[in-house]
Parts: C-alpha cells; structure tokens; sequence
C-alpha cells in the first residue's frame, strides 16, 4: 500500500479566513464602512493617551512652579 502524497498547501490564518468569509457576505460598501469605524475607534484611543499624558504633564509642571 502506498502511502498518500503530501500536499504542500498552506493552510490559510484565521484572519485571512475571516475576510474572506467577510468579503462573501458584506458588499463592499459595508466593508470599507467597517475598516473605516474601527480606524476612527484607534484613532479615537490614540488622541484619548495624548489627552491622559497631556494632562500628566500639566498637573507635574502645577505641583513644581505652583
């Protein structure tokens, strides 16, 4: 008996599965309206840190000159 040939196909990355099934049940408008929130949501996080570490440094330069 001989043994089955190996296949060297990769199997594909959660993530890659995902759009991919993404892109079979959204159109596309629907897709770009997704990237495009959560770019805002990362967006919005990142100004959020600024604001925290601006505020940090006000208050360290209050307590020092104040």
């Amino acid at each position: 008996m001989q043994a089955a040939p190996v296949r060297a196909t990769a199997i594909p990355s959660l993530t890659t599965a995902l759009r991919a099934v993404e892109s079979l049940l959204m159109s596309s408008g629907q897709r770009t309206a997704r990237r495009n929130a959560w770019t805002s949501v990362l967006e919005d996080r990142r100004r959020a840190r600024d604001r925290v570490e601006a505020q940090r440094v006000l208050d360290q330069n209050l307590i020092t000159h104040g």
